[in-house]
């Protein structure tokens, strides 16, 4: 399977369950940046990195954790999806 096409598919998976929790999402397609979804709801924004199969390294993980956000009601979080597992493996950094 296409590596960009399996993250894409994750990246919408990611979209539906926050969805579902009541937030509104999008996507920043062939992001570059630190966070490919951006979630919002209505006490919190929650800033997503997705990733299939592997968590991010110790300098991405550097790069989310030092990524300047206001001090309240901003969260980061990686949703990491293991393939044969139905729900993703959620940490939040600070």
């Amino acid at each position: 399977m296409n590596r960009k096409a399996k993250g894409t598919r994750r990246e919408y998976q990611t979209m539906r369950l926050l969805e579902q929790a009541g937030y509104r999402c999008t996507r920043a397609a062939a992001s570059l940046g630190c966070w490919d979804v951006i979630a919002i709801g209505a006490t919190d924004v929650l800033l997503c990195q997705v990733k299939a199969n592997y968590r991010p390294g110790k300098q991405e993980l550097s790069r989310m954790s030092h990524f300047p956000t206001p001090p309240t009601h901003v969260r980061k979080a990686i949703y990491v999806w293991f393939d044969h597992h139905p729900d993703p493996e959620v940490t939040y950094i600070s």
